[in-house]
């Protein structure tokens, strides 16, 4: 007798006050063979119900909520009863500050809602999500059970000799806004110039450098075309543009302009880090967070040949072992590690550099 094989399902509750959103999301979860809508709910109390009694693998949660907000769930939830969840937000700034706040308490990722609910870009999104959503199903939660933003070990300083500036390139997709708090926190005044990709849409950037920057000992800021790449500063991608590095009678500076998507994204890590291979040389570090795939590995794979140093996140402090594996594979990451020591091994690289 033929044994069947049956496919688990990803069972996903969706938590939404809206009752269109809610119709429109689980329509459109629906159509995936690999998902099965268990059920919704129009706040977090009817879903705290739902998910005990259907056992959801994955939540889709909406940021801004009548009663108790997305986050707060989340500081209650997580602990508790730790689940895979997606963070469904508006793109205005309220709920990008939200959203990156839901970040820090265990969302493991989020999509930005369109401005109409139809339209391509209403089918761009539920691609995302599905995409997203089979992602934080592969991902044991449990070990972030517990998950606060980890402090990175502080170097007093970065005290640097040689005449070169050096440069700092940094690539993160998701769970990449935790780790990249983790060694900006960390950055010690005259850290030398740093520039990050981290895969996020518009606004959300602009937001995420801002909260940085008011935590941090370093200016941290959104991307400007033609900005210096300085000591003590951090420049972060615009979402949706391409972000490179060049330099110009003996100045480094970014270039910031609208590009096609790199490995599917805008901003790419293989940009900037392509970029840097070619202008800034050995007189680079490359380090490659937390992501899903495998952007950044091949400019990585360019800064070690042309003399740059490269570090990677280690498997058990990433939340997507993807981007950092794909660049150990391919020969480019000299080194992986626990990403609170990340910010104090950069700095003792820098100091071996001439």
């Amino acid at each position: 007798m033929a044994v069947e094989n049956v496919q688990h399902k990803i069972k996903v509750l969706v938590i939404d006050d809206s009752a269109l959103a809610r119709k429109i999301l689980m329509d459109g979860l629906s159509r995936d063979p690999e998902i099965e809508v268990v059920g919704s709910a129009p706040d977090v109390y009817v879903a705290r119900d739902k998910i005990v009694y259907q056992k959801p693998d994955v939540l889709t949660l909406d940021v801004e909520m009548p009663r108790m907000d997305g986050v707060e769930f989340l500081r209650r939830l997580m602990p508790q009863y730790p689940l895979p969840v997606i963070m469904v937000s508006a793109l205005t700034t309220p709920g990008a500050q939200v959203t990156l706040e839901a970040l820090e308490y265990g969302a493991i990722d989020f999509v930005a809602k369109p401005s109409t609910s139809f339209g391509n870009k209403l089918e761009q999104m539920l691609d995302e999500l599905i995409h997203k959503i089979k992602l934080a199903s592969t991902i044991d939660v449990s070990r972030w059970k517990d998950r606060k933003v980890k402090k990175g070990k502080k170097p007093q300083s970065a005290v640097l000799t040689g005449s070169t500036d050096k440069v700092i390139g940094i690539g993160a997709s998701t769970g990449g806004t935790v780790a990249l708090r983790t060694m900006i926190e960390a950055f010690p005044p005259d850290m030398p110039g740093t520039v990050i990709v981290q895969h996020m849409p518009p606004k959300f950037t602009k937001m995420f450098a801002d909260k940085l920057n008011s935590i941090s000992k370093v200016e941290v800021k959104e991307a400007e075309d033609q900005d210096r790449i300085l000591k003590g500063r951090v420049l972060i991608a615009p979402g949706g543009m391409q972000m490179s590095v060049v330099r110009s009678g003996g100045i480094y500076q970014v270039r910031v302009k609208e590009g096609e998507k790199v490995n599917g994204h805008a901003p790419s890590v293989d940009v900037l880090f392509r970029s840097m291979a070619q202008y800034v040389g050995s007189n680079a570090v490359g380090v490659i967070l937390t992501g899903m795939g495998r952007d950044g590995a091949d400019g990585m794979w360019e800064m070690k040949n042309n003399g740059a140093r490269t570090l990677g996140q280690n498997e058990s402090s990433c939340v997507v072992f993807g981007m950092p594996k794909e660049a150990y594979q391919k020969d480019a990451v000299e080194k992986l590690l626990p990403i609170e020591d990340m910010t104090l091994e950069v700095v003792k690289l820098l100091r071996e550099m001439k």
